[in-house]
Protein backbone atom coordinates (compact mmCIF):
# COMPACT_ATOMS: atom_id res chain seq x y z
CA UNK A 1 0.00 0.00 0.00
CA UNK A 2 1.94 2.91 -1.22
CA UNK A 3 0.47 5.37 1.86
CA UNK A 4 1.78 3.19 4.23
CA UNK A 5 4.90 5.53 4.32
CA UNK A 6 2.99 8.87 4.70
CA UNK A 7 1.91 6.79 7.95
CA UNK A 8 5.31 6.93 9.62
CA UNK A 9 6.26 10.38 7.79
CA UNK A 10 8.20 12.52 10.84
CA UNK A 11 7.44 15.72 8.44
CA UNK A 12 3.53 16.85 9.10
CA UNK A 13 3.47 18.12 5.72
CA UNK A 14 3.51 14.59 4.50
CA UNK A 15 -0.44 14.53 5.19
CA UNK A 16 -0.77 17.49 3.00
CA UNK A 17 -0.85 16.35 -1.01
CA UNK A 18 -0.97 18.63 -4.02
CA UNK A 19 -3.89 18.37 -6.14
CA UNK A 20 -2.93 19.61 -9.77
CA UNK A 21 -6.45 20.42 -11.01
CA UNK A 22 -6.55 24.02 -10.81
CA UNK A 23 -3.50 24.64 -12.68
CA UNK A 24 -2.86 21.42 -15.18
CA UNK A 25 -5.58 23.37 -17.51
CA UNK A 26 -6.87 26.80 -18.21
CA UNK A 27 -10.25 26.74 -17.12
CA UNK A 28 -10.85 25.31 -13.63
CA UNK A 29 -14.24 26.61 -11.18
CA UNK A 30 -12.12 27.91 -8.49
CA UNK A 31 -12.51 31.61 -6.93
CA UNK A 32 -10.29 33.98 -7.31
CA UNK A 33 -8.42 32.11 -10.38
CA UNK A 34 -8.42 35.14 -12.60
CA UNK A 35 -6.24 36.65 -10.15
CA UNK A 36 -4.10 33.65 -9.22
CA UNK A 37 -2.77 32.87 -12.84
CA UNK A 38 -3.27 35.98 -15.26
CA UNK A 39 -3.87 36.26 -18.81
CA UNK A 40 -1.26 33.80 -20.11
CA UNK A 41 -2.47 30.37 -19.36
CA UNK A 42 -0.76 28.53 -22.51
CA UNK A 43 0.46 25.14 -22.32
CA UNK A 44 4.36 26.10 -21.31
CA UNK A 45 2.75 29.25 -19.30
CA UNK A 46 1.11 26.19 -17.27
CA UNK A 47 3.62 24.15 -17.21
CA UNK A 48 6.46 25.88 -15.88
CA UNK A 49 4.13 27.13 -12.76
CA UNK A 50 2.86 23.26 -12.22
CA UNK A 51 6.68 22.31 -12.43
CA UNK A 52 7.47 25.39 -9.78
CA UNK A 53 4.23 24.08 -7.52
CA UNK A 54 6.12 20.66 -7.65
CA UNK A 55 9.51 21.84 -6.64
CA UNK A 56 7.89 23.95 -3.86
CA UNK A 57 5.82 21.59 -2.27
CA UNK A 58 8.08 18.74 -2.55
CA UNK A 59 10.66 20.94 -0.88
CA UNK A 60 8.36 21.57 1.79
CA UNK A 61 7.72 17.98 2.50
CA UNK A 62 4.62 17.17 0.69
CA UNK A 63 5.17 13.64 -0.71
CA UNK A 64 1.60 13.08 -2.29
CA UNK A 65 0.30 14.38 -5.68
CA UNK A 66 -2.80 13.95 -7.05
CA UNK A 67 -4.19 14.38 -11.06
CA UNK A 68 -6.58 13.14 -13.31
CA UNK A 69 -7.12 12.30 -17.04
CA UNK A 70 -9.87 15.29 -16.77
CA UNK A 71 -7.40 17.72 -15.62
CA UNK A 72 -6.09 18.91 -19.00
CA UNK A 73 -2.43 18.18 -19.36
CA UNK A 74 -1.74 17.60 -15.51
CA UNK A 75 -0.45 14.05 -16.20
CA UNK A 76 1.67 15.07 -18.87
CA UNK A 77 3.06 18.38 -16.44
CA UNK A 78 3.99 15.75 -13.80
CA UNK A 79 5.33 12.64 -15.58
CA UNK A 80 7.79 15.19 -17.03
CA UNK A 81 8.60 16.80 -13.35
CA UNK A 82 9.25 12.98 -12.50
CA UNK A 83 11.68 12.48 -15.53
CA UNK A 84 13.82 15.36 -14.78
CA UNK A 85 13.69 14.26 -10.71
CA UNK A 86 14.60 10.64 -10.99
CA UNK A 87 15.91 10.76 -7.25
CA UNK A 88 12.47 12.13 -5.64
CA UNK A 89 11.48 8.34 -5.40
CA UNK A 90 9.23 8.65 -2.24
CA UNK A 91 6.34 10.70 -3.54
CA UNK A 92 3.15 8.89 -3.96
CA UNK A 93 1.34 9.45 -7.66
CA UNK A 94 -2.57 8.90 -7.54
CA UNK A 95 -4.86 9.97 -10.73
CA UNK A 96 -8.48 9.17 -11.52
CA UNK A 97 -10.37 8.09 -14.60
CA UNK A 98 -13.91 7.89 -15.79
CA UNK A 99 -14.38 12.10 -17.00
CA UNK A 100 -12.76 13.02 -19.99
CA UNK A 101 -11.42 16.50 -20.81
CA UNK A 102 -13.03 18.20 -23.57
CA UNK A 103 -12.41 21.80 -23.47
CA UNK A 104 -9.65 21.67 -25.90
CA UNK A 105 -7.51 23.85 -23.89
CA UNK A 106 -10.31 27.10 -23.81
CA UNK A 107 -12.08 28.56 -20.92
CA UNK A 108 -15.30 29.01 -22.79
CA UNK A 109 -16.20 25.65 -23.73
CA UNK A 110 -19.71 24.33 -23.48
CA UNK A 111 -18.60 21.38 -21.73
CA UNK A 112 -15.08 21.07 -20.00
CA UNK A 113 -15.74 17.59 -18.99
CA UNK A 114 -17.51 14.69 -19.88
CA UNK A 115 -18.34 11.54 -17.40
CA UNK A 116 -18.81 7.75 -18.43
CA UNK A 117 -17.52 4.86 -15.96
CA UNK A 118 -18.14 2.16 -18.54
CA UNK A 119 -15.09 -0.42 -18.98
CA UNK A 120 -14.21 1.06 -22.17
CA UNK A 121 -13.44 4.73 -21.02
CA UNK A 122 -11.28 2.64 -18.78
CA UNK A 123 -9.81 0.66 -20.97
CA UNK A 124 -8.39 3.86 -22.70
CA UNK A 125 -7.97 6.11 -19.96
CA UNK A 126 -6.00 3.39 -18.47
CA UNK A 127 -3.42 3.22 -21.37
CA UNK A 128 -3.07 6.67 -21.69
CA UNK A 129 -2.51 7.10 -17.98
CA UNK A 130 -0.09 4.43 -18.60
CA UNK A 131 2.02 6.03 -21.57
CA UNK A 132 1.92 9.06 -19.44
CA UNK A 133 2.87 7.66 -15.61
CA UNK A 134 4.18 4.42 -16.28
CA UNK A 135 5.42 2.41 -13.10
CA UNK A 136 5.52 5.63 -11.29
CA UNK A 137 1.46 5.28 -10.83
CA UNK A 138 0.70 4.50 -7.95
CA UNK A 139 -2.97 4.77 -7.27
CA UNK A 140 -5.29 4.59 -9.61
CA UNK A 141 -9.15 5.88 -8.94
CA UNK A 142 -12.32 6.62 -10.23
CA UNK A 143 -13.57 9.65 -10.43
CA UNK A 144 -17.02 11.04 -8.88
CA UNK A 145 -18.52 8.05 -8.19
CA UNK A 146 -22.62 8.82 -6.89
CA UNK A 147 -24.77 6.15 -5.75
CA UNK A 148 -26.21 5.63 -9.33
CA UNK A 149 -23.20 5.19 -10.85
CA UNK A 150 -21.93 1.83 -12.59
CA UNK A 151 -19.17 1.62 -11.50
CA UNK A 152 -20.45 0.44 -8.24
CA UNK A 153 -22.06 -2.78 -10.18
CA UNK A 154 -20.05 -3.62 -13.40
CA UNK A 155 -18.73 -6.53 -12.83
CA UNK A 156 -16.41 -6.84 -15.76
CA UNK A 157 -15.10 -3.19 -14.50
CA UNK A 158 -14.57 -4.80 -11.10
CA UNK A 159 -12.39 -7.31 -12.71
CA UNK A 160 -10.42 -4.87 -14.62
CA UNK A 161 -9.55 -3.03 -11.77
CA UNK A 162 -8.60 -6.06 -9.31
CA UNK A 163 -6.25 -7.04 -12.05
CA UNK A 164 -4.78 -3.46 -12.14
CA UNK A 165 -4.35 -4.28 -8.27
CA UNK A 166 -3.12 -7.68 -9.18
CA UNK A 167 -0.35 -5.80 -10.74
CA UNK A 168 0.51 -3.34 -7.52
CA UNK A 169 -1.79 -0.02 -8.14
CA UNK A 170 -3.63 0.58 -6.06
CA UNK A 171 -7.74 1.31 -6.57
CA UNK A 172 -9.61 3.71 -5.03
CA UNK A 173 -12.77 5.75 -6.10
CA UNK A 174 -13.48 9.84 -5.26
CA UNK A 175 -17.04 11.06 -4.56
CA UNK A 176 -18.95 14.12 -5.20
CA UNK A 177 -22.37 15.50 -4.54
CA UNK A 178 -24.82 15.35 -1.49
CA UNK A 179 -25.01 11.81 -1.38
CA UNK A 180 -21.31 11.12 -0.89
CA UNK A 181 -22.32 9.44 2.05
CA UNK A 182 -24.44 6.72 -0.05
CA UNK A 183 -21.76 6.25 -2.29
CA UNK A 184 -18.69 5.62 -0.08
CA UNK A 185 -21.10 2.51 1.79
CA UNK A 186 -22.11 1.30 -1.67
CA UNK A 187 -17.81 0.98 -2.44
CA UNK A 188 -16.89 -0.77 0.77
CA UNK A 189 -19.50 -3.70 -0.10
CA UNK A 190 -17.45 -4.05 -3.28
CA UNK A 191 -15.48 -7.39 -4.02
CA UNK A 192 -13.75 -9.41 -5.92
CA UNK A 193 -13.23 -12.90 -4.93
CA UNK A 194 -14.32 -11.93 -1.61
CA UNK A 195 -11.51 -9.38 -1.10
CA UNK A 196 -12.54 -5.66 -1.15
CA UNK A 197 -11.71 -3.93 -4.34
CA UNK A 198 -10.96 -0.49 -3.02
CA UNK A 199 -8.07 0.94 -0.58
CA UNK A 200 -8.55 4.64 -0.99
CA UNK A 201 -11.60 6.91 -0.67
CA UNK A 202 -11.12 10.20 -1.86
CA UNK A 203 -14.41 12.73 -0.82
CA UNK A 204 -14.94 16.40 -0.57
CA UNK A 205 -14.93 17.76 3.35
CA UNK A 206 -14.42 21.21 4.48
CA UNK A 207 -16.44 22.88 6.83
CA UNK A 208 -19.31 24.09 4.80
CA UNK A 209 -20.01 20.14 3.82
CA UNK A 210 -19.12 18.07 6.77
CA UNK A 211 -22.03 15.31 5.58
CA UNK A 212 -19.12 12.34 4.50
CA UNK A 213 -17.38 12.75 7.63
CA UNK A 214 -19.27 9.36 9.28
CA UNK A 215 -19.17 7.22 6.34
CA UNK A 216 -15.24 8.50 5.84
CA UNK A 217 -14.53 7.16 9.95
CA UNK A 218 -16.26 3.99 8.36
CA UNK A 219 -13.52 3.03 5.36
CA UNK A 220 -10.75 4.35 7.88
CA UNK A 221 -11.77 1.79 10.23
CA UNK A 222 -12.47 -0.60 7.19
CA UNK A 223 -8.79 0.03 6.38
CA UNK A 224 -9.01 2.55 3.70
CA UNK A 225 -6.69 5.60 2.88
CA UNK A 226 -9.25 8.86 3.12
CA UNK A 227 -8.12 11.33 0.82
CA UNK A 228 -9.97 14.59 1.69
CA UNK A 229 -10.40 16.88 -1.57
CA UNK A 230 -11.97 20.53 -1.90
CA UNK A 231 -10.79 21.33 1.84
CA UNK A 232 -11.00 24.83 0.68
CA UNK A 233 -14.42 24.41 -1.05
CA UNK A 234 -13.30 25.73 -4.37
CA UNK A 235 -11.95 29.10 -2.86
CA UNK A 236 -15.33 29.80 -0.36
CA UNK A 237 -12.80 29.34 2.67
CA UNK A 238 -10.29 31.67 1.37
CA UNK A 239 -9.23 35.00 2.41
CA UNK A 240 -10.99 37.04 0.16
CA UNK A 241 -14.34 34.75 -0.04
CA UNK A 242 -14.17 33.16 4.08
CA UNK A 243 -17.11 33.52 6.33
CA UNK A 244 -16.63 36.51 8.79
CA UNK A 245 -16.07 33.47 11.68
CA UNK A 246 -13.16 31.98 9.90
CA UNK A 247 -11.75 35.54 9.03
CA UNK A 248 -12.16 35.61 13.07
CA UNK A 249 -10.00 32.69 13.69
CA UNK A 250 -7.61 33.37 11.35
CA UNK A 251 -6.63 36.19 12.92
CA UNK A 252 -6.94 34.93 16.46
CA UNK A 253 -4.46 31.97 14.88
CA UNK A 254 -2.48 34.54 13.10
CA UNK A 255 -2.60 32.91 10.29
CA UNK A 256 -4.60 32.91 7.05
CA UNK A 257 -8.36 31.38 6.36
CA UNK A 258 -7.16 28.67 4.23
CA UNK A 259 -4.70 27.17 6.69
CA UNK A 260 -7.71 27.05 9.37
CA UNK A 261 -9.72 25.43 7.10
CA UNK A 262 -7.12 22.91 6.11
CA UNK A 263 -6.46 22.44 9.58
CA UNK A 264 -10.29 21.45 10.49
CA UNK A 265 -9.48 18.70 8.03
CA UNK A 266 -6.35 17.46 9.04
CA UNK A 267 -7.63 17.03 12.73
CA UNK A 268 -10.25 14.72 11.76
CA UNK A 269 -8.85 11.10 12.83
CA UNK A 270 -9.71 9.30 9.74
CA UNK A 271 -7.89 11.97 7.89
CA UNK A 272 -4.57 10.25 5.79
CA UNK A 273 -4.06 13.33 3.18
CA UNK A 274 -5.96 16.22 2.89
CA UNK A 275 -5.25 17.99 -0.87
CA UNK A 276 -3.73 21.58 -1.40
CA UNK A 277 -5.27 22.92 -4.76
CA UNK A 278 -2.68 26.35 -4.73
CA UNK A 279 -2.24 27.48 -7.99
CA UNK A 280 0.72 29.72 -6.61
CA UNK A 281 3.45 29.10 -4.44
CA UNK A 282 2.36 31.84 -2.32
CA UNK A 283 -0.76 30.15 -1.46
CA UNK A 284 0.98 26.66 -1.28
CA UNK A 285 2.97 27.88 1.79
CA UNK A 286 0.06 29.30 3.09
CA UNK A 287 -1.88 26.05 2.94
CA UNK A 288 1.03 24.29 4.59
CA UNK A 289 0.91 26.16 7.73
CA UNK A 290 -2.45 24.00 8.30
CA UNK A 291 0.30 21.38 9.66
CA UNK A 292 0.58 23.60 12.90
CA UNK A 293 -2.38 25.12 13.43
CA UNK A 294 -3.83 24.35 16.97
CA UNK A 295 -7.71 25.25 17.36
CA UNK A 296 -9.42 24.74 20.49
CA UNK A 297 -12.93 23.95 21.55
CA UNK A 298 -14.57 27.35 21.54
CA UNK A 299 -12.84 28.60 18.47
CA UNK A 300 -14.34 24.95 16.93
CA UNK A 301 -17.59 25.68 18.08
CA UNK A 302 -17.78 28.82 16.10
CA UNK A 303 -16.53 27.39 13.12
CA UNK A 304 -19.26 24.31 13.27
CA UNK A 305 -21.63 26.87 13.11
CA UNK A 306 -20.81 27.00 9.21
CA UNK A 307 -21.72 23.79 8.33
CA UNK A 308 -24.62 23.98 5.26
CA UNK A 309 -26.87 21.63 4.24
CA UNK A 310 -25.33 19.21 1.89
CA UNK A 311 -28.32 19.84 -1.03
CA UNK A 312 -27.34 23.76 -0.35
CA UNK A 313 -23.61 23.53 -1.14
CA UNK A 314 -23.37 21.14 -3.93
CA UNK A 315 -26.29 23.41 -5.99
CA UNK A 316 -24.13 26.59 -5.16
CA UNK A 317 -21.01 24.53 -6.26
CA UNK A 318 -22.79 24.03 -9.27
CA UNK A 319 -23.22 27.67 -9.93
CA UNK A 320 -19.70 28.56 -9.61
CA UNK A 321 -18.22 29.32 -13.35
CA UNK A 322 -15.52 28.13 -15.17
CA UNK A 323 -12.86 30.62 -15.16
Amino acid sequence: MPFARLATATTPTAHIGLGLAAVGRPGYINLGRDEDLGQNRSVDALRARTHELLDAAYAQGVRYFDVARSYGRSEEFLAAWLHQNPGRNDVVIGSKWGYTYTADWTTDAEKHEVKDHSVRTYDRQRAETAELLGDRLDLYQIHSVTPDSPALTDKDLHARLAEAAAQGTSIGFSTSGPAQADAIRAALEVTVDGEPLFRTVQSTYNALETSAGPALAEAHDAGLTVIVKEGMANGRLAGPHAPQALKAVAEETSLGCDAVALALVLRQPWTGVVLSGAATTGQLASNLHAAVVDLDDEQLSRLAALVEEPQTYWERRGQLPWH
